[in-house]
């Protein structure tokens, strides 16, 4: 039938036109895919961008021994309605798309329109006709399956319709199972510490995460995500500073898909935003609950951010500067998104309970008088294969010790989070993130940052606090889909201060490996070994070890 179907391209445009219409008739049934939000839509769009050739020849993957040569060499140079790509390829084997046929079919038309303008050429002649009516007979059968296709279709879709859960509202799930342990001799103890030492008592734990999102939109370019969390996955740090009490006694440890507080299986909605489009350029988020940057803006580490599907660890995801302002409220602004260079810039206010809340109106609550984030991001995207962004955070906090979360929300050593205790803490935070991919299987990444803490209590106290990662993605590895990760790096450590904040007596590193191993569509299955070497940047510290058997469950 494909052989059938280009021979008859030897014809006048009308013709051609008619046959594009035939194919596009099929194509309809076949690939219709819903563009949900604008990142796809451009995406899509980027992926099939084509240009006009003139001569058969500027295809660099056509040759004069391929089946259709003659009929592409006479599509181009006769009629001039075939374009290719930018890289100068046609990729004939590779499926047509709406948006190919689309600009074939208007390149043709155009050709139709100027030979009716010039009158160079016989529109209708008795051979078109014949071949018109030849087209119809040879196809005759095809088109008699495909309007029962779409009779089917329609019935299905009616059905469908009917029995919908929602006409604006898609349900998209996620379930995590997870067996786990950590190793090691001793719990860690902070730098300076002179408490006793304990044995790191910590047993294999079975856990589950379920994620429940309802997305809804009600222009096409909008959405609205409400999402609601349950689990029992619990930080593998146990209480920090305590002798004889289970757990590692660092947040180094943690797993990048422990729940906090609480880890009973309860149900609670986390997360609740709006995102819109303002223009073609600007995309606002408004996010009433559980805003994060990470998810608002990009944060150049897409093969390990997932907490479901990346990296196992808490600080292999991302960088810790998208840690400022998370679980709050408030507005995100990008610009020019799918540009090589755009702008991200947000304002998020403290909406935990541990902490201030943005809903509450209490004095040191509230959107402007509690704990908050001002956030901007430059992200510069000359190609596909290379990006790097500069990032700035500044940050207040009335009491960093509340909720347990710190400077970097639990990321990092304890000093590093809480260089001051309970006092009121401003922080300007600087990072920079880049991401190198050479090939279509190959991702290289890496951050780093630094941070100037100030205490707000008139005692002269500041910190100075830095850290890195460089990370590496190995895709298709084995088998299609399938993910080999590697990660290392120093988590938050105070470098230097003044007003009696010293440096840090050792320095922590992280090393991290995981192969993600993708089952079916749905089901990924990612064993990982996290190491953390001089735990809390102390020296003294034993190296502690944390594997993990992680399956993800998508629906």
């Amino acid at each position: 039938m494909t052989k059938r179907f280009w021979n008859l391209f030897k014809v006048s445009p009308i013709v051609l036109a008619a046959t594009f219409f035939v194919a596009n008739s099929a194509l309809a049934a076949e690939v219709n895919e819903q563009v949900t939000n604008v990142g796809q839509l451009s995406e899509t769009q980027e992926s099939n961008e084509m240009s006009q050739v003139t001569s058969v020849s500027q295809f660099s993957d056509v040759q004069p021994t391929d089946w259709a040569f003659q009929a592409l060499q006479s599509l181009v140079e006769r009629y001039g309605c075939i374009a290719g790509y930018p890289n100068s390829t046609y990729r004939g084997n590779r499926a047509l798309t709406r948006y190919e046929f689309a600009a074939g079919l208007n390149a043709c038309l155009d050709r139709v329109n100027e030979l009716i303008a010039t009158a160079t050429a016989d529109l209708v002649s008795k051979q078109d006709l014949a071949t018109l009516q030849r087209l119809q007979e040879e196809y005759s059968a095809e088109l008699a399956t495909l309007r029962g296709r779409v009779d089917g279709l329609e019935a299905r879709t009616s059905e469908l319709e009917a029995n919908q859960f929602s006409t604006t509202t898609k349900l998209v799930g996620e379930a995590i199972f997870n067996v786990s342990q950590a190793f090691g001799d001793t719990r860690a103890l902070p730098s300076g510490s002179a408490a006793p030492r304990s044995d790191l008592n910590s047993n294999t734990t079975f856990g589950d995460r379920v994620r429940l999102n309802l997305l809804s939109s009600f222009t096409g370019k909008d959405q609205l995500q409400v999402r609601l969390t349950a689990g029992n996955i619990i930080s593998n740090a146990g209480v920090i500073g305590n002798a004889g009490v289970t757990g590692t006694g660092t947040n180094e440890t943690r797993l990048g898909f422990d729940v906090g507080a609480p880890a009973d299986n309860s149900l609670s909605i986390d997360k609740i935003n709006y995102a819109f489009n303002f223009s073609d350029a600007i995309r606002v988020k408004v996010d009433a609950s559980g805003g994060e940057l990470w998810e608002n803006t990009y944060n150049f580490n897409p093969d390990f951010s997932s907490s479901a599907r990346g990296a196992i660890s808490r600080y292999g995801r991302f960088s810790p500067i998208y840690r400022q302002g998370a679980s709050g409220a408030g507005l995100t602004v990008s610009f020019n998104p799918n540009g090589p260079i755009s702008l991200t810039g947000a304002y998020l206010a403290g909406n935990n309970t541990a902490t201030s809340s943005a809903g509450n109106p209490a004095d040191t609550n509230g959107l402007f008088d509690g704990d908050s984030t001002i956030f901007g991001q430059l992200s510069f995207k000359p190609n596909k294969a290379f990006n790097i962004g500069l990032s700035y955070a500044r940050t207040y906090q009335i009491d960093p010790t509340r909720g347990g979360s710190g400077l970097f929300k639990g990321t990092g050593s304890a000093f590093a989070n809480q260089p001051f205790g309970a006092t009121r803490t401003d922080s300007n935070n600087y990072g920079v993130q880049v991401n190198f991919q050479p090939s279509s299987k190959l991702t290289v990444g890496g951050w780093a940052g630094y941070t100037v803490a100030d205490a707000l209590d008139d005692s002269g106290r500041d910190a100075d606090i830095f850290y890195w990662a460089a990370t590496l993605g190995i895709k298709d590895f084995g088998r299609e889909g399938n993910l080999l990760g590697l990660i290392f790096g120093q988590p938050p450590k105070v470098t230097d201060g003044n007003g009696g904040i010293v440096e840090e007596s050792g320095t922590t590193y992280h090393a991290e490996a995981l192969y993600r191993f993708q089952v079916s569509d749905n089901i990924a299955v990612t064993p990982g070994l996290l190491v953390i070497f001089n735990p809390e940047n102390n020296n003294d510290n034993d190296t502690q070890y944390v594997g993990t058997l992680r399956t993800t469950f998508t629906f």
